[in-house]
């Protein structure tokens, strides 16, 4: 198989253990039963739970599985799969996992970078979303119902659909799911006018761990707070999200700029460190920073940054802007193309090295599948101030390294993000903060041998930024996951204390309140993983 581009992999993630468990047989029969006898009619679910013995548990798991490091023979698998089509299937499933002590995973679109969503150490089900997709737009009113198991892309072409002067600010890869993109945060490239998608929820639905089916009125303030960017998985299965609706110009301007370290690239983005936070919040620039083939004769390769933006507006007032603010960059009126909304979406989830005459149709937004999927590991870091040139070139050294495939990704913060406070979700990654920095790592093929080598690139990169990013603590992306920065407990409890190793990396002094929140809405800890909310309610030291 011929590799992806760089260019193309890396719009794919902006766009985005070996271990082994045997469950006893009464476990898995134990569980179907209480499902037989929980449902009145068990044949309204039956053709929506798989278990090993039926022919399609295997593409039923992988269908779903974006990082093919989970997707392995030896990674543990599910003892069930259960695909409900309603909401009011699932308060069975989460009795009868209680019951039978099998753990529950919830799955939406897939793109837990450590596949958290569908693996674990221990005997489990997966409560698969992708059922859950309806979308309801109230162009009206500027709302609408988005089901968990939808995808960003089609939940912007819904919107479209209704209307050319609407959007919502997600992320550019049409395959993620909603659930666990909203949970997280979710930012995209209209971050600086809007902020992040949890910023723009109104209500939610939500299974509690005794089976409630929630909305925002019975759920309470904290627990809604709690949702929006601290991670679904740690409080209930949530099955559908109200959002609000922003408006976007009937015409945006997006353009993508190449600059080689032989054209200053390693300049001009010491210089857009100082420049993209401060710019007009209709305009986002952001970078992606890869070793590229060198067109310079007698040199194999050289760095190239990507300089790709949005422009919520016509070229005609982006260029007086550039011209004033960062000129350097150099863009003219022929790097920029006039597009609507909808348009940018598909433009950025097909990367903007592919020419407008074989573009897509806007319905290949609606597609769950995803090509060239590969083995995948992220890292995740914010800039509180400018990056000095030596070290961005250290950088480029990492990136120069031989058959490392690797990019960093720079996603420009002020606007919007700095107006919101640190406690108002969450999502505590605000005004103290220049931009996001994201290095991703990936290779073909499932051999350990080269796992090791490219994790053990990932680590080298993290430790070589540690002078350059935030500190006490670092911080971190929650929907990059990594779980290297810190684990709960497979077996027993995990201590406040331990727990904050990584969570305060994700959410800061945020992390108390979901501890708390977690506490009273699930003390015994049912919705669980390596990295979910712990409750203090066993904790005797807290």
């Amino acid at each position: 198989m011929k590799p992806p581009s760089i260019s193309s992999l890396a719009f794919i993630l902006v766009l985005i253990i070996s271990c082994s468990w045997a469950a006893s047989a009464d476990d898995h029969d134990d569980f179907l039963e209480c499902l037989t006898e929980e449902f009145q009619n068990y044949s309204t679910i039956s053709n929506d739970v798989y278990t090993i013995a039926n022919s399609s548990y295997t593409s039923i798991l992988q269908f779903s599985i974006r990082n093919l490091r989970f997707g392995s023979a030896s990674t543990p698998k599910p003892q069930v799969i259960i695909t409900p089509e309603h909401e009011s299937q699932i308060p069975p499933i989460i009795h009868c996992a209680k019951d039978n002590d099998l753990e529950v995973r919830t799955r939406s679109g897939g793109h837990d970078m450590e596949g958290l969503s569908y693996v674990s150490q221990v005997p489990f089900v997966i409560i698969d979303l992708i059922n859950l997709s309806e979308i309801t737009v109230d162009a009206e009113n500027k709302t609408a119902w988005v089901e968990a198991g939808a995808t960003i892309g089609s939940l912007n072409y819904r919107i479209a659909e209704k209307s050319p002067i609407l959007g919502f600010p997600v992320g550019v890869c049409p395959t993620v799911g909603v659930g666990g993109h909203f949970s997280g945060g979710g930012y995209g490239p209209m971050l600086r006018k809007y902020g992040l998608a949890a910023d723009n929820i109104i209500d939610a639905r939500i299974i509690n761990a005794n089976g409630r089916i929630l909305d925002r009125k019975s759920m309470g303030e904290d627990l809604f707070w709690a949702i929006r960017g601290g991670g679904g998985a740690s409080f209930g299965v949530i099955t559908a999200w109200k959002i609000q609706l922003v408006d976007v110009p009937e015409t945006v301007t997006v353009f993508s700029v190449r600059r080689t370290s032989e054209q200053n690239a390693t300049q001009l983005i010491h210089r857009w460190q100082d420049v993209a936070p401060k710019l007009d919040k209709d305009l986002f620039i952001g970078v992606i920073l890869s070793r590229v083939n060198s067109s310079q004769e007698g040199r194999n390769a050289t760095i190239q940054a990507n300089f790709w933006s949005l422009f919520l507006g016509g070229v005609d007032r982006l260029l007086p802007m550039l011209q004033e603010s960062y000129p350097e960059l150099g863009v003219e009126r022929q790097d920029c193309i006039e597009m609507s909304w909808i348009e940018s979406v598909l433009y950025f989830s097909e990367a903007p090295v592919i020419p407008a005459s074989q573009r897509q149709p806007l319905e290949v937004l609606l597609n769950r599948t995803q090509p060239n999927l590969v083995n995948l590991k992220v890292k995740s870091d914010y800039v509180q101030k400018p990056i000095p040139e030596l070290g961005l070139q250290g950088i480029e050294r990492l990136l120069y390294e031989a058959e490392i495939q690797s990019f960093v990704l720079m996603i420009p913060y002020g606007g919007r993000m700095s107006e919101i406070s640190e406690s108002e979700t969450p999502f505590p990654h605000r005004a103290a903060n220049l931009y996001k920095i994201a290095s991703t790592v990936y290779w073909q093929g499932n051999e350990g041998g080269d796992s090791e080598r490219y994790i053990g690139w990932s680590r080298r990169y993290y430790s070589y930024m540690a002078p350059y990013v935030s500190s006490s603590p670092r911080e971190a992306y929650l929907n990059y996951r990594d779980v290297d920065i810190g684990v709960n407990k497979v077996v027993g409890e995990t201590s406040y204390e331990e727990a904050s190793i990584w969570g305060k990396a994700y959410y800061k002094d945020n992390f108390d309140r979901l501890v708390r929140v977690k506490t009273v809405v699930d003390p015994e800890n049912f919705f669980k993983n390596e990295q979910s909310i712990p409750s203090s309610h066993s904790d005797k030291d807290d």
